[in-house]
């Protein structure tokens, strides 16, 4: 199988990214597949293709950009080209863009693979029935939401339009079967990127590092966990490094910086900015907890299945998507009431005072991040394709198979 794999892909800074990554990175083992065509956005600096691991070879398509109007017609003129077995998209709402437009003409390539009769799964990582506009930084207003929600809708169609429509939650799949009435919706965990050998539960010397990884501003206020810090600070002689690992969300120009004007004066603070695909297994192994400051939820949690593959015991909200992963996935946490500081600080100390609690919440996480591997997820996606090509007849028929093998053997 020659596979496309629509996706931002490092070293970009589009959502999305980390993500992408992986998935090449566990394609390219397959032996099903023979080639990856990687159609994704460009960068200044060469797209980051060192893995350890032999696999097929992967060919490079920087084909879009972030907020260009020409996206669609670019990505599928490079499909045609291309001429790809199956294509995979690795989508959110806002993959294409932040701006209305080139957002919305980006969700709609699925459909255009549809009349290009090519094979496509679109993986969809957050739908807008689930998403709480005010706190994604989308807008406040009233009658916009209507505009959006009725937009959001228009696109979902589109993106239904793909052969299967992947999701990550359980409750994304009965949703959407029961608005849109359609039967092609299939749920594929996301899956943990890594799966190193059993970490060391043991802490590296000097304070405890309490992390939160991600981009901020939106949904993701690192506000409370900081003053969660502080109140602990006063109520024991605990040393705690606080790190904010991540950039702003393309939402919220200049959130960080301002957050670190306003506490300046808050010792052991750390913000990390950009983290390099190479530096994500220090920082998570470094630290004590991974804390999850969300105000609200916009789809499955990346940042928690790779907390469980590096062992780590996680604080977070039971709050909408994140809850639900958690229980269906296997994760263990503390959880504190959103935005509540002082909730959030007993749950903190809760996991910071007590280190055979701290190594057992680590050791559940990981074990839940192991059994879901991407090696398994996608083979997963390859089960789909293989069922849509069965069902467009593009299967080799055993007359087929049994003629090439005998070219073969005369070759």
């Amino acid at each position: 199988m020659k596979l496309a794999i629509v996706t931002a892909y490092p070293p970009s800074k589009v959502t999305l990214t980390e993500y992408g990554y992986h998935l090449v990175k566990h394609f390219r083992l397959q032996e099903e597949v023979s080639e990856i065509v990687l159609l994704t956005d460009h960068t200044e600096a060469p797209k980051d293709l060192s893995f350890e691991e032999e696999g097929c070879p992967i060919t490079v398509k920087e084909c879009w950009n972030f907020n260009d109007l020409k996206n669609m017609y670019r990505v599928a003129k490079a499909i045609r080209k291309e001429k790809p077995d199956a294509v995979l998209f690795n989508l959110q709402f806002l993959k294409f863009g932040d701006k209305k437009v080139p957002a919305a003409l980006g969700l709609l390539l699925p459909f255009v693979c549809k009349m290009m009769r090519i094979p496509t799964i679109s993986l969809l990582h957050n739908i807008l029935e689930q998403v709480d506009l005010e706190n994604a930084g989308i807008t406040q207003n009233g009658f916009l939401k209507k505009i959006y929600n009725f937009i959001g809708t228009t696109l979902t169609r589109f993106v239904l339009a793909s052969d299967v429509l992947a999701v990550t939650i359980s409750k994304y799949k009965t949703i959407l079967e029961n608005k849109y009435k359609v039967n092609n919706v299939a749920l594929v965990p996301h899956g943990a990127f890594e799966t190193p050998p059993a970490p060391n539960y043991d802490l590296p010397k000097g304070p405890m590092q309490v992390m939160a990884f991600g981009k901020f501003g939106t949904y993701k206020k690192v506000e409370p966990m900081i003053e969660a810090v502080e109140l602990l600070r006063t109520k024991s002689d605990l040393d705690i490094e606080i790190v904010i690992a991540g950039t702003d969300s393309p939402n919220t120009p200049g959130y960080l910086e301002n957050v670190q004007e306003t506490y300046s004066h808050v010792k052991n603070l750390r913000f990390t900015g950009y983290v390099a695909e190479e530096d994500v297994p220090h920082i998570f192994g470094d630290s004590a907890v991974v804390v999850f400051p969300y105000t609200s939820t916009t789809g499955s949690s990346g940042v928690l299945h790779q907390a469980g593959s590096y062992g780590k015991a996680v604080v977070l909200p039971d709050l909408g998507d994140l809850g639900i992963l958690v229980r269906e996935e296997g994760y263990r946490g503390e959880f504190f009431e959103p935005e509540n500081v002082e909730s959030l600080s007993k749950a903190l100390e809760s996991i910071l005072t007590n280190e055979t609690y701290r190594t057992h919440l680590g050791k559940a996480n990981y074990k839940a991040a192991c059994s879901l591997p991407m090696s398994k997820i996608t083979e997963m996606y390859l089960d789909h394709f293989k069922v849509i090509q069965a069902k467009k007849g593009l299967l080799p028929t055993p007359a087929q198979e049994l003629q090439e093998i005998n070219e073969t053997s005369i070759a």
